[in-house]
Parts: C-alpha cells; structure tokens; sequence
C-alpha cells in the first residue's frame, strides 16, 4: 500500500512536470548532460515512464547531477563471469549527494510502458526492483536482456527505460571505451551539469 501511495502522488507530480519550462504538450522533456567529453543530448518520455521521469528530473532541477560522473563502462570484453552480456555506461549524482534522500522509486517495467533498451535508452540503474534513486545508464546498441522478461537481471523483471539519446552518441560511444580498470572508468567522466532545454521545432 505505501508504494501504491508513492507511485500515485509521483504520477499526480509528474502532471505538474510537463507545465514547467522546458516540457511539451506531447510529453516529453529535452535534457542536455554536459560532461568533460562533450554533450549527450536526450528526450525524456513524462507520458509513458511518469513516475521514473519526475525523479529523474528532481536530481535535475535541483542540480544535484553537477559534479557527478560516468563511473561505469560494461563492454564486451569486461564481463568475464556474465553468461549474458550487455553494453552500457553508468552514471551518479555528485558524490556528496549521491541519492539526497530521497526514497527509491516503484519499477516501471518496459511491458507497462512500451519503452524498449533500445541503442541508446536512458534506464535507472537499480539492485531491488524497486531501489532505483539517482543513478542511471545508457544503452550502446540493442539490449533487449534489460527489458522485463530479460535475463541479465536473475529476478527478469528488467530495468525502467524512460528516455532516449537524440545527439551525442559518440560521446557516449567515447566514455564506453575511456580508460577504464575492470568496469571502472579511471578517471571517471566528469558530468558538469544537466539541464532542461527547448528543442527547436521539427
């Protein structure tokens, strides 16, 4: 029952998103991560992921991305216990403000909201199913084994898609294989910030 009432009020809350700057009517939200390795630019899906996007979106507002990095790489090579294996780049919050307190947020699985780990998805990364907070990560090409049914995670309930790349895939093409020690990027890619914007009209 409390998660039925937390998932509630952050679908009521991610109504009031969509009125603020930088939202559109269709219910997406632009971002623009900033990095020391250039610009990722995505579009949030507020209408099917509501839930993961207004978390997503209070580390956003809040500033709370600033100073945070790309700690993580996942490639073909440094998976060696990985009977399936997959391609991603994992990002946090600023250290000092890793999760801020906030309460982890309900699973939206991809079979709810039609968003599939496509190249490029946006997803939360978590332990639990219902433990993500902050951080996240970026598919490089396909990986349907994060969907729900998949098998890189043993409880197959697979990872909340809430957003896609639209430019800067080779920027995160170039953090996957930056110099890294197991899946440990060394140096972490440094997030210098992440912001809404207003895309230009199509």
């Amino acid at each position: 029952m409390r998660w039925l009432n937390v998932a509630l009020l952050l679908v009521i809350t991610a109504s009031e998103t969509l009125a603020q700057p930088g939202a559109s009517t269709r219910g997406v939200v632009a971002v623009v991560i900033s990095t020391d390795r250039g610009d990722i630019t995505a579009e949030l899906d507020s209408a099917r992921a509501p839930i993961t996007v207004t978390n997503f979106l209070r580390y956003v507002d809040e500033g709370r991305f600033s100073g945070g990095a790309f700690h993580r790489t996942v490639t073909p090579q440094n998976q060696p216990r990985d009977s399936v294996r997959i391609e991603v780049i994992q990002a946090r919050a600023r250290s000092s403000q890793r999760d801020s307190g906030y309460a982890p947020i309900p699973l939206e699985r991809t079979n709810t909201t039609g968003l599939r780990h496509t190249d490029g998805t946006l997803s939360m990364a978590r332990a639990g199913a219902n433990t993500a907070t902050s951080a996240f990560f970026i598919t490089i090409g396909d990986q349907p084994s994060l969907d729900e049914g998949g098998t890189r995670n043993p409880d197959r309930q697979g990872f909340a898609a809430f957003g896609r790349v639209t430019s800067g895939m080779n920027v995160v093409r170039a953090i996957q294989y930056a110099p890294h020690l197991e899946q440990n990027l060394t140096p972490p890619v440094v997030i210098t910030g992440v912001r809404r914007f207003t895309p230009p009209p199509r």
